[in-house]
């Protein structure tokens, strides 16, 4: 399955607000030898959300939506969810239900637009206050704090992806390549036949530069099953021995 995210709000665009929700979801789905396959940011367009999620569930992918849930005239995701959905708006009976717990007689109609969602979706409980997100159709859409949506989205996780957890944890093993012949494009050939040799592996090559503009290393490395990642290894090392290229084994 693929795993993207969506994080949307005016202010981090406008960079009044740091993005925390990218690097979280990377770190919880690589807790679980998962990997984030893409991630989209949006402003507080409802046009724009909406059709972006009417992409998105149409490609089936599994997908975090961080942000604009609230009941602020700012907010929009909800309205666009439903909007790419071709539903309504309803008051979710378990949101109105955790709203009530949270509120009690201090319960507004103004509150319970926090749990107004799309019809025929599920909430995603909130442990932190019991205002709840919601989610349809691998879709989880969850409030713009961090301290929030990074728990439920966990939860999310744990409760309806567990499947998708690879038994056996992938590993990531990798060369620091130095020397006049580091450099990608000398080592595109060696690249292509591990990848040809290795298919289940990702490869991945980083090049470091310093300040001066010059060449420092290369990185060059495989992720996967460990028994294949260490002969995927032993192939690249035996390669740039040939080509007398400088390594040492990553950190």
């Amino acid at each position: 399955m693929t795993f993207g995210a969506l994080i949307i709000g005016d202010e981090i665009l406008s960079g009044k607000r740091p993005d925390r929700h990218f690097s979280a979801i990377a770190e919880l789905l690589a807790a679980r030898g998962l990997r984030l396959s893409w991630v989209e940011y949006l402003g507080d367009e409802r046009a724009r959300i909406a059709a972006t999620l009417r992409r998105s569930f149409a490609a089936g992918d599994i997908v975090f939506s961080f942000g604009g849930i609230g009941n602020t005239p700012d907010d929009h995701t909800r309205q666009a969810a439903a909007e790419a959905l071709a539903v309504d708006l309803v008051v979710h009976p378990d949101a109105e239900r955790e709203i009530r717990a949270r509120f009690g007689d201090e319960t507004t109609a103004v509150r319970l637009l926090l749990g107004t969602f799309p019809r025929g979706v599920d909430i995603v409980p909130n442990p932190f206050n019991r205002i709840p997100g919601f989610h349809v159709r691998q879709h989880y859409f969850l409030p713009g704090f961090p301290q929030m949506a990074h728990p439920m989205a966990e939860w999310a996780l744990d409760s309806f992806h567990a499947d998708l957890f690879p038994r056996q944890p992938k590993v990531e093993k990798a060369f620091l390549l130095t020397g006049a012949n580091a450099y990608e494009s000398a080592l595109l050939d060696l690249m292509q036949s591990i990848v040809a040799d290795y298919p289940s592996l990702r490869l991945f090559s980083l090049p470091s530069m310093g300040d001066d503009g010059q060449r420092r290393h290369l990185e060059l490395g495989v992720e996967g099953e460990p028994a294949l990642v260490d002969r995927a290894m032993d192939s690249i090392r035996q390669e740039v021995e040939r080509r007398q290229i400088v390594w040492q084994w990553r950190a």
